[in-house]
């Protein structure tokens, strides 16, 4: 059996707004396996969703832009959220971006062989932890070709970018532009999983399903109902999970009466042309990292000391 702290019952609280003695007893259940533990509080109903489980773990800023010819986003990662106000690391991944756009890098390794300033990205790196005396990292990047929309949230905590198929004549009316933008904050705001219900893996559904069936079946609502009325009303909840998860079927969050496919419709009708949402990429700032776990003020104090 395995041995429960009250420390992972505050964190697995921590990432599902649960009660104390629910997370006790599905980490007891799970034999201290978060990710079972997790499934288990959604199965009962307890858990609706489990994102909190990748919660944002490391510092630094994630930067996106749109080009002439495309859209880069760019994540750099550091040690102390200090560094992200630093003007050289900003002034550092900004750059980044546009290398990454001019040369158009095939993976991290290739980016850092890249010439940037009078030697290579790599050289700049280290020259730029020589000034700042932090660990820095360039994490990851994507990059997109053809009409495409930017945006960056909170600073570089959040950074898309949106990839659309329409003609060049209407990616080249300002109000394009200011759809794009809308559909990158949208990606932000509401972080779907999946552009459309087509990109959704069968494992998934599958999983999804499964979930609801066990709701149901610790339900006494429903736990009695026929197998035909059950299967109707898995149908329905995975209509709400599609809502949730896929970009297109979500609802606008500039206006909740239209969901994006509509949004994208109308628009493509007002510019007189056909527009779709080709894939989006959203980054937020250290994202499944792990923190640094230690106390910087006792650090700082530590170091003062010698």
């Amino acid at each position: 059996m395995a041995n429960i702290s009250a420390k992972d019952v505050m964190e697995l609280r921590k990432q599902t707004d649960c009660g104390m003695m629910e997370c006790k007893k599905a980490l007891t259940d799970a034999e201290g396996d978060f990710a079972k533990a997790i499934e288990l509080l959604r199965e009962r109903g307890l858990a609706t969703a489990s994102k909190k489980a990748g919660r944002i773990a490391a510092e630094g800023m994630v930067y996106a832009e749109a080009t002439a010819d495309g859209a880069v986003v760019v994540e750099v990662n550091a040690e102390t959220d200090f560094v992200a106000k630093n003007e050289k690391f900003v002034e550092f991944t900004k750059a980044l971006a546009g290398v990454i756009a001019d040369k158009k890098p095939a993976d991290v390794d290739a980016l850092l062989a890249c010439p940037m300033g009078a030697g290579t990205v790599d050289d700049e790196l280290k020259a730029l932890i020589l000034v700042i005396k932090e660990n820095i990292k360039v994490r990851r990047f994507a990059r997109y070709e053809g009409a495409c929309a930017a945006y960056v949230h909170g600073g570089g905590t959040h950074g898309v970018i949106v990839r659309f198929e329409t003609d060049p004549a209407v990616a080249a009316k300002p109000e394009f532009a200011a759809f794009g933008k809308d559909i990158a904050m949208q990606v932000a705001a509401a972080n779907p999983s999946y552009l459309d219900e087509t990109a959704v893996p069968a494992e998934v559904l599958a999983k999804e399903k499964e979930i609801v069936l066990a709701q149901m079946a610790n339900d006494p609502k429903t736990a009695n109902k026929p197998d035909a009325i059950k299967e109707k009303m898995v149908v329905g909840r995975l209509g709400k999970f599609y809502k949730e998860a896929c970009l297109v079927d979500q609802a606008f969050i500039k206006d909740g009466n239209v969901d994006i496919k509509k949004y994208v419709a109308d628009t493509a009708k007002q510019l007189g042309g056909d527009i779709k949402i080709a894939e989006f990429t959203h980054y937020v700032k250290g994202e499944g990292l792990e923190k640094r776990s230690e106390d910087f003020a006792a650090e700082v104090a530590a170091a003062i000391k010698g």
